[in-house]
């Protein structure tokens, strides 16, 4: 990695999940396993914000959340990064459009739970996300529902691609997006810091 920035080739596949990871843990973990399988990514990065726009309280410091997020994902072809910390984006809008200049020639997908699907149309120019990266959504069984009635899918139906054909997302044109199912570990953020573990 240098001045922040992992490596990669024209034509290479990138997912790209983006979050607090405050803290990091193996339900992240897992789906990151899951969606280098499922969408036919050669790498995933996983970029630590900052901080998120929408939530009201600042997460941890960033050098522990980095430290955590290595140790919980350790995968050759994951890299754990602090991306926006460096391009100074703080909208996941923002951080695509300067990842495609400073990348060009790598396809990138961008990651997200059916949870983000369901309030997806209040992100600052969802829109604009949708028309230009294909979307990978991981959904727990049972739990689609939200995602598909959602403003974003709904107003994007026709850019679905079926679970069948989930491998071909990274190489199809935007506007494209694809759900698939994925049994979940029962693990998330808030619970660990309600617990006192972070």
């Amino acid at each position: 990695m240098r001045h922040g920035f992992p490596y990669a080739r024209p034509g290479q596949v990138i997912g790209l999940l983006g979050g607090s990871f405050d803290p990091a843990h193996d339900g992240h973990a897992h789906i990151t396993r899951e969606a280098l399988k499922r969408f036919g990514l050669d790498r995933v990065w996983w970029l630590v914000t900052p901080g998120n726009p929408l939530k009201e309280h600042g997460p941890a410091p960033m050098a522990q959340r980095l430290e955590r997020a290595r140790q919980v994902m350790q995968h050759p072809r994951v890299e754990v990064t602090d991306i926006e910390a460096h391009t100074g984006t703080r909208y996941t809008a923002e951080t695509l459009a300067a990842l495609t200049r400073l990348y060009p020639g790598v396809r990138f997908v961008w990651l997200m739970g059916a949870d983000n699907l369901a309030d997806f149309h209040r992100w600052e120019r969802w829109g604009w996300i949708m028309e230009n990266v294909p979307v990978g959504v991981i959904a727990r069984p049972g739990d689609r529902g939200a995602g598909r009635m959602s403003p974003a899918a709904r107003q994007y139906r026709h850019a679905q691609i079926s679970g069948r054909q989930a491998m071909t997302l990274g190489v199809s044109e935007a506007p494209s997006w694809c759900l698939v199912n994925v049994p979940m570990k029962d693990v998330s953020s808030s619970q660990i810091r309600a617990r006192g573990d972070w």
